[in-house]
């Protein structure tokens, strides 16, 4: 009984740090954008579509690089492709399966149809020093 409290004690733990360390996810909007282009904060724009299967491929590899300290500063907006084209088009984001790194108001990356997990995290590295 003691060997199972603690095991469960060291998955809750395990759990609670890999919460910690999560970046933020959320939808695009300018002033959220603007913001965290002024603080000078690593942010990934994600042109996404429900109905794409390159996106779906890429979400849990960006979401398991995410929830790593390495990436924990990380803010992701996410534009959708089919309803936010007005975005789509001042971010140059032409296709779905589209990631677009920013460091402040440069931005330093980008890629298309990337589902390659190293190479999307040497993307995000781009943005992160």
């Amino acid at each position: 009984m003691k060997y199972l409290i603690h095991t469960l004690l060291a998955v809750v733990s395990f759990v609670a740090l890999t919460v910690a360390h999560a970046a933020e996810t959320k939808p695009f909007d300018q002033k959220t954008f603007d913001a965290l282009q002024a603080a000078g904060k690593p942010v990934l724009i994600d042109v996404y579509a429900d109905w794409c299967p390159t996106c779906k491929q890429q979400a849990p590899i960006l979401s398991q690089l995410l929830n790593t300290p390495e990436f924990k500063d990380f803010t992701v907006l996410k534009v959708n492709f089919d309803t936010q084209k007005d975005v789509r088009q001042v971010l140059h984001g032409a296709q779905q399966s589209t990631f677009i790194c920013f460091r402040g108001k440069r931005e330093v990356a980008r890629t298309v149809g990337d589902t390659g997990k190293d190479s999307i995290a040497a993307t995000l590295r781009k943005a992160s020093s």
